[in-house]
Formats: C-alpha cells, sequence, structure tokens
C-alpha cells in the first residue's frame, strides 16, 4: 500500500460557470458536485488522509466528518498550499472537484505508474484542428492536461515555496527539475467549466427534498426616523431602533433563508457589531443573504410572513410589501405571501411599544437539469 494522501481543490469562484450556484455545490442527488466527487475518489484507495480545500469551510464542514476541510485561496497554488501543511505523506493527488467522472481504470494507470516519476499526469489527445492566431498547429504534438495527478509530496511544496502560480501539478513539478510521465486520459474526466458542460455528462439529478426555516424578529419604536417593512415606507418618523435601518420584516426573512439553508442566521453574515451596517438598507441584506443561498445550491419556492404588531394598521400595505420582496429576490409575486395580526393589546406588542415579524421559508435544490 503506498503512503498516499488525497486532495479535492473545491474552492473556485466559479466565474465562467454563468450561474447563481457555484458549480462545486450543484447538487447530485443530495450531494454537492465537491462531495460526490471527494466520495468517489476516496472509495477507490485508502488515502492516508483526504483534505478538501474550501471557499466556505464551516459550512462544509456541516456535510462530512470524514475529510478535512481547509480555507482555499483566490488562486489554485495558494490553495493547493494551504491543502498541502495537512499533508505528510510520500504522495499526494490532487484532484479538481470540478471532475465529476474519475473511473478506477484511469485511477489505476495513474498509481500503477506511480514509480516512473516524480508526477503523474493523465493526458487527451487532440483531434480536431488547432488553431493559434489564425496559424494551424500540429495536433499530433498537442496534448490536454487533466487532473487528478499524483506527485511527490516535497517536490510540490518545494514548487509552491516559489509563489508562483501554476495551473496544474505537473507544471510546479517540472518548475523544480522533476521529471513528469503521462497516461492516458479520459473524455469522461473533462472538466466542468460552463453550465452547458452539465448536460454532457450522465451526472444523477437533485433530489426533490424541500427545506423549510423560519426567522423571528422584535425591535423596539423609537426613532425618529421611517418606519420600514419589507423597504416599503409606512411611516415617515415612527422608525425601530436598530443598528441596521431597523427593517424587522427584512430581518425575520432574511433568517428565515439562511435558516432553510443551514447558513446559520443574519447576526452571523451582517454583525450589528460592524459599523460597516451602521443604518444599513436591510432589504439589500436580504439579497446579500439570498444570493449566498443561491451560491450553495438553493432557490426559493415560497415565503409566508406574518407582521404582529397593534399599530400601526397595515391592510393597505400587505400588497406593496409583498411586490418589494418579490422584486428583491427576483421570484414571482404569488410565491410571497404577507399577513399582519395584532396580540389584541396584550404585552409590549399589545402596548404599541414596538414590532415583531415571524417568516417561513421554503428552499429546494436548484435544478441544472433544465
Amino acid at each position: 500500500m503506498l503512503d498516499i494522501s488525497l486532495i479535492i481543490l473545491a474552492a473556485g469562484d466559479s466565474s465562467r460557470f454563468n450561474l447563481d450556484v457555484k458549480k462545486q455545490f450543484i447538487r447530485l442527488k443530495n450531494d454537492p458536485l465537491w462531495l460526490y466527487v471527494t466520495k468517489n475518489l476516496s472509495s477507490l484507495y485508502h488515502f492516508k488522509k483526504v483534505v478538501v480545500t474550501s471557499g466556505n469551510t464551516s459550512y462544509m464542514k456541516k456535510f462530512t466528518s470524514h475529510y478535512e476541510i481547509v480555507e482555499g485561496a483566490k488562486s489554485r497554488s495558494q490553495s493547493l498550499k494551504n491543502a498541502l501543511k495537512k499533508i505528510d505523506s510520500e504522495f499526494v493527488m490532487v484532484s479538481d472537484a470540478a471532475r465529476a467522472f474519475i473511473s478506477k481504470e484511469l485511477f489505476e494507470r495513474l498509481i500503477n505508474n506511480i514509480n516512473h516519476a516524480d508526477c503523474i499526469t493523465p493526458i487527451l489527445k487532440v483531434v480536431d484542428t488547432t488553431l493559434f492566431d489564425e496559424e494551424i498547429l500540429p495536433r499530433e504534438k498537442i496534448k490536454l492536461v487533466q487532473t487528478p495527478q499524483i506527485s511527490r509530496t516535497s517536490l510540490l511544496k518545494k514548487a509552491l515555496e516559489m509563489d508562483k502560480e501554476f495551473s496544474d501539478d505537473s507544471s510546479a513539478i517540472a518548475s523544480v527539475g522533476g521529471k513528469i510521465w503521462y497516461v492516458e486520459g479520459e473524455e469522461s474526466a473533462r472538466k466542468i467549466t460552463f453550465k452547458e458542460d452539465l448536460k454532457k455528462l450522465n451526472l444523477p439529478k437533485p433530489s426533490s427534498e424541500i427545506f423549510c426555516g423560519n426567522g423571528f424578529d422584535v425591535h423596539e419604536f423609537g426613532e425618529n426616523r421611517p418606519l420600514l417593512l419589507g423597504g416599503v415606507k409606512i411611516h415617515p418618523s415612527k422608525g425601530l431602533k436598530a443598528h441596521s435601518d431597523g427593517d424587522v420584516l427584512a430581518h425575520s426573512l432574511t433568517d428565515a433563508l439562511l435558516g432553510a439553508a443551514a447558513l446559520g442566521d443574519i447576526g452571523e453574515l451582517f454583525p450589528d457589531t460592524n459599523m460597516k451596517f451602521k443604518d444599513a438598507n436591510s432589504m439589500e441584506l436580504l439579497k446579500q443573504a439570498y444570493k449566498k443561498v443561491k451560491e450553495v445550491g438553493f432557490e426559493i419556492i415560497n415565503t409566508d410572513i406574518t407582521v404582529i404588531a397593534q399599530v400601526p394598521k397595515l391592510l393597505d400595505f400587505k400588497q406593496d410589501i409583498a411586490k418589494n420582496i418579490a422584486k428583491v429576490l427576483e421570484i414571482d409575486e404569488f410565491r410571497v405571501n404577507v399577513k399582519a395580526t395584532t396580540t389584541e393589546k396584550l404585552g409590549f406588542i399589545g402596548r404599541e411599544e414596538g414590532i415583531a415579524v415571524l417568516s417561513c421559508v421554503n428552499l429546494k435544490y436548484f435544478d441544472w437539469t433544465i
């Protein structure tokens, strides 16, 4: 048994994917892509250690305790460098979370050639005519480099200490004089880069499960500023006390969204100890929160909101509030329901001291098959 560890790079920003969801978080049944890929490769060998780089470490740790999750970086090389700090095995296999299918046959070709060089790399031949600046290149000399690649850990660490950017491990190993050995790659191991690539692969569809989140917030009257509910001005001067603009409905809805996606709460995302959020537009914060929810693979089904207030009366505002929420979240208005009730003059709400809001949100996985 070889002394080898596995690193999965999953901290990219998916800038070329052109969808709201980051590609490493598209769901294959219930698993995000990064977890699906890690499980597949981990099942093929008894690795000494499995490390996954992440752009959201605390969130990704909620999915599994079997792998070590480390903070990634803006560049591939820096993310890999962070992960290698956890590796002390003689060899390390590195692959991208965007390569959904690594067959057992390709895996064994890499393992079986490990003693031939310092880095074992799968490549594909180019079969089409290839142009560069309108000049035809000799395609027999052009190869497409894939991952996973297996490298000697010490040499890979040495190469990355130079603080240069490398697009793959073989180029890093070559930069410090290491020998590269090429094996035949596979079409199925092509990297998912654009959304169109998803339909070229026989990937399992996302689960149809529904995720529910609740949000509750209370604010006291007492600020001489507009009273805002769902971004709609209800009263010109009877505002609510808060670090932000006091939009208690937006706060409650934000918490419900974050809760349904298991992303924590509004206080973690927008802490009231940070002056950046002083008098902040709460509907803009709601928009930012929903962006994060979509990035990790969800989209909203519907929301039901109950405003609990003795005053003011909200009958004439509920439709405007629903329209504004639908606009901010970019969903149909029929998916937003706003209700209003009182406490029949009981408690602090009945004494007209403040307003409370209870929100419920249902989410589903983003359906990338449509």
